[in-house]
């Protein structure tokens, strides 16, 4: 796994238009914005600067483009992406994330949607890639974990864990194989429609959890157009590209739909709702604290208190972890909110100090017998050139020194081609081991899952290895 430096988190603010019920109530303005320089306003004096601020002009596809393509395009480059919103209830998280009410004009969808299809338009472009899409969605209602995609998961099955590479995963979760933009679209609207929400003074349509839609774009190929050629080049001569390089990449989107933070005056939650509005806060408050504590340089080497709630421990690869992130910190305009958006503000503001460290996914296994089958690509080729040297040599030339010179890599190849069937043949035997467990239903079936993918890539490496 190629490791890059380490980048910021993104943040972004977007203001919304003051609604309608909040016209009629009298209520002022209470942010000004300079798109230019960055910079938000907040009341007379409170000023902020992020990575992007957008007015409540701004639209879907304007934030899309700025802020959300380069991720995507990061995914195809083997990293993982994170995205998330976060603000008072009612100040438009689920509309720019786009995980609400599919039914809507096409220009009205959110980042989801919008990148699900260039994900798609990308993969039609690399026609020499095989790829594969799975999609989860897990939402956290009142600190439990629920399948979005397989209601009937029951909750005690669903499990935060890391896996041996310090990964966070969640163990039960189902994971969907999907072949089209439609496949991904139906979890994403099936699941969406499954989600926790309700009514309350503040927001008609609120979520009352929190969730994450994640997908994972993997990707396989064997050799690039330039080598491809070469090879159908060298098929009538010495044939020394007939081993061919098998890669294999992934990259994993998660898009996080935070439920907003709110006030039980405001929101006049009682009841369940008001039971739902603690579980929200409390989660909420655990975010910012690691927040705080990342984006603190004084607190960064204490301790982060990612474990106290679930959201927090989800959300660890992409605060501090080995994720490109983007938060997206959504307001209200209104004067009736400037607490609760000073609030969020100035998370926002400790976020830009995050720092994360993003890798490439890459199977090691397959790195070394890549780097090995490369290796010994190239010693065949200088082998095939002293070969043809040596036939070509005149009376002045020293053949003694070129037989040396061509014993030597010979040496090397079989050396290499030694060492790349050892690593086979551990393999293999690793192989035959975990088939066993797999036959005797040991495994949860998360666990199956991730077995399965891994038999099915080294049943891909064996294919191609030396």
């Amino acid at each position: 796994m190629a490791e890059s430096q380490e980048t910021n988190v993104r943040v972004a603010v977007r203001v919304r238009p003051l609604l309608p019920k909040e016209k009629l109530e009298g209520d002022e303005m209470c942010v000004r914005l300079n798109t230019n320089a960055a910079q938000l306003i907040l009341g007379k004096d409170r000023g902020f600067t992020f990575d992007d601020v957008f007015g409540t002009k701004t639209t879907q596809v304007e934030l899309y483009d700025t802020c959300v393509q380069s991720l995507v395009n990061k995914i195809f480059q083997g990293y993982n992406a994170t995205i998330f919103a976060y603000g008072q209830t009612g100040s438009g998280k689920t509309y720019t994330m786009g995980s609400g009410n599919m039914s809507i004009m096409e220009e009205e969808y959110g980042i989801i949607p919008r990148a699900l299809q260039v994900m798609f338009d990308i993969m039609k472009t690399k026609t020499n890639v095989d790829f594969s899409i799975k999609v989860s969605y897990i939402e956290i209602y009142k600190e439990e974990l629920q399948d979005l995609l397989d209601m009937q998961t029951p909750i005690k099955e669903l499990h935060v864990r890391e896996d041996d590479k310090g990964n966070t995963v969640i163990v039960g979760a189902r994971e969907v194989e999907c072949e089209s933009l439609d496949d991904v679209m139906s979890s994403l609207e099936s699941g969406s429609a499954m989600r926790h929400t309700g009514s309350t003074q503040m927001n008609e349509h609120s979520s009352r959890s929190h969730s994450i839609f994640t997908v994972v774009v993997g990707q396989k190929w064997t050799e690039d157009d330039v080598l491809a050629s070469k090879r159908k080049q060298s098929e009538s001569s010495n044939d020394i590209f007939d081993d061919e390089i098998s890669h294999y990449m992934s990259g994993k989107f998660h898009f996080v739909d935070l439920a907003g933070s709110e006030r039980a005056h405001r929101t006049g939650n009682v009841g369940d709702r008001f039971k739902e509005s603690v579980h929200i806060n409390s989660g909420l408050l655990a975010l910012g604290n690691v927040i705080s504590a990342l984006g603190d340089p004084k607190k960064k080497a204490q301790h982060i208190p990612y474990r106290e709630s679930k959201i927090t421990r989800l959300l660890k690869d992409s605060l501090g972890g080995n994720a490109n992130t983007l938060m997206i910190c959504c307001i209200s305009p209104s004067l009736s909110s400037f607490d609760e958006s000073l609030n969020a503000l100035k998370y926002a503001n400790r976020a830009r100090n995050i720092k994360n460290k993003p890798i490439v996914n890459r199977d090691v296994q397959s790195i070394r017998f890549q780097e090995m089958q490369s290796e010994i690509k190239a010693l065949r080729e200088e082998l095939a050139r002293q070969r043809t040297s040596m036939l070509s040599a005149g009376p002045r030339d020293k053949p003694s020194e070129q037989a040396e010179q061509v014993k030597e890599l010979e040496n090397k190849v079989i050396k290499l081609q030694t060492e790349c069937a050892h690593y086979k043949m551990i393999a293999e035997e690793a192989y035959k081991q975990l088939i066993q467990i797999q036959e005797k239903d040991m495994l949860s079936r998360s666990q199956n899952v991730r077995l399965k993918d891994w038999l099915d890539l080294m049943e891909e490496v064996f294919s191609h290895a030396v």
